[in-house]
């Protein structure tokens, strides 16, 4: 515990504002008294960034390996030779390989322990795709390099923990996708995600309903009574304090939200606006359920934005400090369980 957590930085897509985010991030000292920074990428890339930010007093200490880190500079790894096109907000087919090339490469230390957890910049989910990313997004890819079962999409922030029961999937097929079973299998991973990364001892968990009104008793829809109560329930019967099935719209509108320490919501637009509006600049994606700490900001690309300097790195640095409290946390309860107090019977004396 006394080593600087080593935190690997992935520097998403190029073109978009990750290394803006990034540089603007690193430039704070502070952030050396609290982990070691790897960023997985380019120096050509981000002297660009640097001089569109006018950070040009960040200099980055080039490393071949996590092992070679400096503890008190940015590190980076380059994760190709040739040089790179750049044009900020624009998107190109072509940019798309960078953006793997450094989540692999980071992936690859992550799963190799060289690194403690690992931060993701915005990539574009379409210009990355290719036969070495066929995924929707992270959470699928860093699932599979896990291979993990099952994960949870969980947005965190100081007032408000949303996780989804399906992610990224059309909307079509949002209900044909619920099962008690899905929804079980996360508040299940939600409820030991809040109790061993987020140190919460008996979370309260609220499940928001599929339909509008939470189907008002069945009459619009039948999924809350067919499928979310019994899961509350079965998830009940071992332990988890699930409640619900809320109405949405009521739920965040009257600050019912503040009630639980986190939010089971059946869909990705379902959690995710209310959370990006109550707390899009502090809020961070954290991919409960595997067996390494990965967060991002809970932002896009913004190509709209890209290459202006005008884009916050609030959610980026949070994210950071996220994925370093979490790492201690898990590292503290791993010491806490090899290294229990003994139990002693208290007795009382007799006369």
């Amino acid at each position: 515990m006394s080593e600087k957590i080593k935190i690997g930085i992935s520097i998403g897509d190029v073109n978009g504002i990750g290394l803006e985010i990034i540089i603007k991030t690193l430039a704070d000292s502070q952030i050396y008294n609290y982990c070691t920074p790897v960023v997985y990428g380019h120096t050509k890339v981000a002297s660009f960034y640097r001089r569109l930010t006018g950070t040009n007093e960040l200099n980055f200490n080039v490393i071949d390996d996590p092992s070679n880190a400096q503890h008190k500079r940015a590190n980076m790894i380059n994760c190709w030779e040739e040089d790179v096109k750049i044009e900020p907000g624009v998107l190109n087919k072509e940019i798309g390989k960078y953006s793997f090339l450094s989540l692999e490469r980071a992936t690859n230390d992550l799963l190799n322990g060289h690194i403690a957890a690992l931060v993701t910049a915005p990539i574009h989910k379409d210009n990355i795709q290719s036969e070495q990313f066929n995924f929707p997004g992270h959470t699928e890819y860093l699932q599979a390099r896990d291979g993990a079962a099952e994960s949870l999409m969980f947005l965190v922030s100081d007032t408000l923990r949303v996780g989804v029961v399906t992610g990224h999937i059309p909307i079509a097929k949002v209900a044909e996708s619920i099962t008690t079973d899905k929804i079980v299998s996360k508040l299940k991973l939600m409820n030991a995600s809040l109790r061993d990364d987020f140190w919460i001892r008996k979370p309260k968990i609220a499940v928001l309903g599929l339909n509008p009104h939470a189907s008002d008793n069945g009459l619009i829809g039948n999924e809350e009574q067919n499928i979310i109560i019994p899961a509350i329930e079965e998830a009940r019967a071992v332990d988890v304090l699930a409640f619900g099935p809320y109405a949405a719209d009521g739920f965040f509108a009257n600050g019912t939200y503040l009630q639980f320490d986190a939010v089971l919501a059946m869909y990705h637009d379902q959690g995710l606006i209310p959370f990006k509006q109550i707390a899009f600049e502090s809020g961070v994606n954290f991919t409960a359920g595997l067996k390494f700490v990965r967060t991002s900001p809970d932002h896009g690309t913004a190509f709209d934005i890209a290459g202006k300097n005008v884009a916050s790195e609030i959610s980026f640095r949070e994210a950071l400090f996220t994925a370093i409290h979490i790492v201690k946390h898990r590292l503290e309860g791993a010491e806490l369980a090899e290294n229990p107090l003994a139990f002693t019977k208290l007795t009382r004396d007799r006369d």
